[in-house]
């Protein structure tokens, strides 16, 4: 056997730029870091589709999860929220860092979902969508709402007792009792904006409908128009939230009352 000849190292040099320039803040003046699940077909197109202008970039990392969406799966994803928010433009400005998952946060707790994201990256704004939506609601005064969900009845059941710890009264909730993302994800927004109406009760103040897995945004505007009250879906409230906490306070066309508000109020601070 002969031994392999090592190929001497070329000295190479490219010519230097000589343009006088100097280095900018790079992309984004507005910077969202998203924590989406592996298997999230949602979120992250949403996102992007409610951005009003490219001053406002996104980061995605992603989270391994089950396709089943369990109490059990929900909470075992809790070590990985560090490792993929790690992942985020380590070393990098982020003004806020958004975790899609309603049912997640439900499970774990915001606190807990809070501490993990910042045992990786200190002193950033953390949004969830259930406490973004929350925080709509109380934006729009509903005291009493209809929800609608894709989920199990043993996830809704969390979702109820979470909602109604908070002081919200359900007056109506409905689902599609889908247990895996892939169904949820397979929805149509027609159907959400049919399931939407269908929801609806005269006596609520306002419809949210839970899940970052599905593509609520897409219709949020002409469900709204049609029952004359105000709509909150996981990934618009998530996404106003993080938008708000990095500083954007422009209004939002297209997706919901929510993102047209005036900023009143500091976001997560």
């Amino acid at each position: 056997m002969t031994a392999i000849q090592s190929e001497p190292i070329r000295q190479f040099k490219a010519d230097p730029v000589r343009i006088a320039y100097q280095l900018d803040d790079g992309p984004g003046q507005y910077r969202i870091g998203l924590l989406a699940l592996s298997n999230d077909l949602a979120t992250e197109r949403d996102f992007i589709n409610m951005r009003p202008c490219d001053d406002i970039a996104l980061f995605v990392s992603r989270i391994p999860n089950d396709d089943v969406c369990s109490v059990e799966s929900l909470r075992v994803m809790e070590p990985e929220l560090t490792n993929a928010t790690a992942q985020l433009i380590p070393g990098s400005r982020l003004d806020a860092i958004a975790y899609s998952c309603t049912s997640g946060t439900v499970v774990m707790g915001y606190d807990t979902v809070t501490r993990r994201v910042h045992d990786a990256r200190p002193g950033i704004p953390v949004a969830t969508p259930i406490t973004a939506s929350l925080a709509a609601l109380e934006q729009f005064g509903a005291a009493r709402i209809s929800v609608l969900t894709p989920y199990s009845d043993e996830v809704n059941s969390q979702i109820y007792d979470y909602i109604t710890a908070a002081g919200i009264e359900i007056v109506a909730f409905s689902s599609f009792h889908y247990p895996d993302n892939d169904s949820m994800a397979r929805i149509p927004p027609q159907a959400i904006y049919d399931a939407a109406i269908e929801s609806d009760r005269a006596e609520a103040d306002a419809l949210f409908i839970s899940c970052t897995a599905i593509r609520a945004v897409d219709v949020l505007d002409k469900i709204e128009r049609n029952i004359y009250k105000p709509v909150v879906s996981a990934n618009q409230a998530l996404f106003w939230q993080a938008l708000r906490a990095s500083g954007y306070t422009k209004p939002v066309d297209g997706f919901g009352e929510l993102l047209r508000m005036p900023v009143s109020e500091p976001f997560l601070t």
